[in-house]
Parts: structure tokens; sequence; C-alpha cells
């Protein structure tokens, strides 16, 4: 005998997808769902910037090398290296010093010494694989993306959103260390 529509029973909400059931909280558990999300398409972003820049042919770098020659390059200022490191919010130092150290032996950036400041610059080399990395991204990231003016809105909507949750967990990390 077949069940009508209305004794059937409702389809209980879907269980969110996280990577660490034991840390979903019951006030939130929308933020356990974020921080997967967040974890897997930091993971798929870096994986892309890398495969990137080897596409436009400088080969072996991390992430981060990509991410540094990129800020190195950004509105064609000399940087320096506390500067690279705060906007791009990487609190170890050496981290960025390394990228950059690298980057100067693969003949990506050059540093200058301006007073009793150290800054660093791309090279001519170094802003033509940056350029190359602009145009692949173009064919293969923006283009697939088919974005409209709604996407892009959302998009940017994110964007503010990651800017809000990034000092959210600063803080909160700030908290923690002094427990």
């Amino acid at each position: 005998m077949a069940r009508s529509k209305a004794s059937a029973k409702p389809t209980p909400p879907a269980s969110p997808i996280v990577s660490s059931a034991h840390l979903v909280s019951p006030r939130s558990a929308e933020m356990s769902e974020f921080e997967f999300g967040l974890i897997v398409a930091g993971n798929a972003f870096h994986r892309w910037v890398v495969h990137c820049m080897s596409a436009a042919g400088l080969k072996d770098l991390t992430a981060l090398d990509v991410l540094v020659l990129h800020h190195v390059s950004h509105r064609a200022r000399d940087k320096r290296l506390a500067d690279i490191a705060f906007i791009m919010n990487v609190e170890d130092t050496h981290l960025v010093n390394y990228s950059l150290k690298k980057l100067q032996s693969l003949g990506m950036v050059e540093s200058s010494k301006n007073g009793k400041d150290v800054t660093y610059a791309p090279t001519e080399a170094g802003k033509g694989y940056v350029t190359r990395y602009r145009e692949i991204r173009e064919t293969c990231l923006i283009d697939a993306l088919k974005a409209d003016d709604a996407l892009n809105h959302d998009i940017g909507q994110l964007a503010r959103l990651l800017r809000v949750l990034s000092g959210i967990y600063d803080q909160a990390a700030r908290s923690a260390a002094s427990l």
C-alpha cells in the first residue's frame, strides 16, 4: 500500500559537511562547515596558483613564492619584507624572506637599499612571468567562471566577509595565545 504524501515523514535537514565533527558547535554548525570549505578552497587555490605559474613557465615554486612575487609586483612600488608579510598576513617573516631569496636567485626579484631599509621589486623577467600568469588566469579561471554582474557582486560580498572573518580569527588567535 503506497503512502500518501501527507503522511510521509519530512526530510531531515542535511548534516553540515565538516572535516572535524567533534568541533561542531550547536550554536554555529555553519562555522564548522565554513572552516571545512575554507580548508578545501585554500588548498585548491594554492594548487591553482602553483599550476598557473608553472604553465606560465616558472616551475618549482610554492604557493607562497608565487603570491610573494605577485605582491612584490603589486602597484609597481618597491616593498619591504615587513610590509609584504604584513599585507599577506604571514606572521613568520622568515617564510617570506625565504621566498624572496628564492625569487632573487631565480632572477625574478631584485633588492635595493633605501636608507637603512631593504626593498624588493620585480625584475623585467619577473614582470614577464606575472603578465603571462595573468593571461593564463584569464583563459583558465575567469573564462571558466563565466561571471556575470550578479556573480561578481556575490564574489565581492564573499571577499568582504573573508576579510571580516580574518580579523575575527586574528583576534581569537590573540585571545587563545593569552590563555
